[in-house]
C-alpha cells in the first residue's frame, strides 16, 4: 500500500481532475479499501481540503468551493497568466486533453472572486488564425487589463480608454463585444456606441481610464467574427499598412498567402490588391517578396524606398558573386 502521504496528494488529484466521485470508484483507483478512503477524505478536510459528501446508494464525494492547492500559490496576475497559457496549450495538437484537465482543475480550486475573474476571461475570448513568423516582437499586455475588458464584456459595462501606439493618442469609447487572440496579440472588438461602428482594438495599445464607460444592451455582431477581424486588422491594426497591386488574379494571391497576412480585393483588369501590413517595414518586405509574382507598391511611400534599398543590395550580391 502506497504511503498515506502520496495516497493523500493522488487523492486530491483524482478529485481535482472530475466533480463526482463514489466511495468505490476511488477506492479501485488508490488500490484501497472503502474505509480507507473515508479515513483518507477525513485527513483532507483536516488539512483544510472542504470535501462534500452524500449518503446512500447514489452517494459521492465532491471536492468542495475553495480548496488550497499547495505547494503552488499563485498572486491574481500569475493566476490569470497561468489561465491564459492553458487556454492556449488546449488548441496546441497534443495537448488539447491535458490542458484541458489542468485548466479545470486550476478553475475549480481558486476563490470565488479569482474564479469569476478567470472564467470572464475564457467566456470573453475566441481563437483567430494562427501565423507562425518568428519575427515579430510579441507586445507585452497587463494581465490586469485583460481581466478588466473581459469582465465589462461580462457585465455589459463600456470602456473609456486612450488609444494608439505613437502617443498621440485619441480618446475612443466602446461597447467591447469579444476579445479575440490573434498573431500572438490580443485585440478586443468593440461598437462604438455613438456611431454604431465596429473595429478591433489592440489592448497593448489600449490605456483603460476610469471611471469606464456606462452599462449597455448587448448588440449581436453581424457577420464572421474572424474574418471580420482579419480585414480591419489588415487595414488597421499594424505600426505599417500597406496596399501591394499583384499582376494576378486574386484567386492565385489567396493560394499564396496565410490568411493572417491580409485580404485581397479583385481588380477589373485581371490583376487584386493585397492590403497587408505588420510591425516594420522589413516584415512587410519578407511578406510581399515571398508571394513569388510581380507587384507594384501602392503605399506607403516609405516602403517603396525600403524595397529600392533591397533592390540595390540583392543586385550588388549578384554582381560580386562568382558565377
Amino acid at each position: 500500500m502506497k504511503k498515506t502521504s502520496g495516497r493523500l496528494l493522488e487523492l486530491l488529484g483524482l478529485m481535482q481532475a472530475r466533480v463526482d466521485w463514489t466511495g468505490p470508484e476511488l477506492a479501485a483507483r488508490l488500490g484501497v479499501t472503502d474505509r480507507t478512503v473515508r479515513n483518507d477524505i477525513a485527513r483532507l478536510r483536516e488539512l483544510g481540503y472542504p470535501v462534500d459528501a452524500t449518503r446512500g446508494r447514489d452517494g459521492h464525494y465532491r471536492l468542495g468551493v475553495g480548496a488550497k492547492l499547495p505547494p503552488l500559490l499563485l498572486d491574481d496576475e500569475e493566476a490569470v497568466a497561468v489561465a491564459v497559457g492553458l487556454r492556449t496549450v488546449t488548441g496546441v495538437a497534443g495537448f488539447e486533453e491535458s490542458g484541458g484537465r489542468a485548466l479545470a482543475k486550476l478553475e475549480h480550486v481558486l476563490p470565488d472572486r479569482l474564479r469569476r475573474q478567470l472564467v470572464a476571461l475564457r467566456d470573453a475570448t475566441s481563437a483567430g488564425p494562427v501565423n507562425t513568423d518568428s519575427n515579430v516582437e510579441d507586445p507585452e499586455v497587463d494581465p490586469a487589463v485583460l481581466t478588466e475588458i473581459a469582465g465589462a464584456i461580462r457585465d455589459h459595462r463600456g470602456l473609456r480608454a486612450f488609444y494608439g501606439s505613437t502617443g498621440d493618442d485619441e480618446r475612443v469609447e466602446l461597447e467591447p463585444y469579444r476579445l479575440v487572440g490573434w498573431q500572438r496579440r490580443w485585440y478586443v472588438v468593440g461598437r462604438d456606441p455613438a456611431t454604431g461602428r465596429w473595429a478591433p482594438y489592440r489592448v497593448d495599445w489600449l490605456t483603460l481610464r476610469t471611471p469606464g464607460g456606462r452599462g449597455f444592451t448587448p448588440v449581436p455582431f453581424p457577420g464572421d467574427l474572424t474574418e471580420f477581424v482579419v480585414r480591419e486588422v489588415a487595414r488597421t491594426g499594424w505600426a505599417v499598412h500597406a496596399r501591394i497591386v499583384v499582376d494576378a488574379p486574386a484567386d492565385e494571391v489567396l493560394a499564396r498567402i496565410n490568411p493572417a497576412v491580409g485580404t485581397v480585393e479583385p481588380r477589373s483588369d485581371g490583376s487584386s490588391v493585397l492590403v497587408t501590413g505588420g510591425d516594420s517595414l522589413e516584415v512587410v518586405a519578407v511578406w510581399i517578396g515571398m508571394l513569388g509574382l510581380d507587384f507594384t507598391v501602392e503605399s506607403p511611400a516609405a516602403l517603396v524606398d525600403h524595397l529600392e534599398v533591397l533592390a540595390e543590395r540583392y543586385a550588388g550580391a549578384v554582381a560580386g558573386s562568382a558565377r
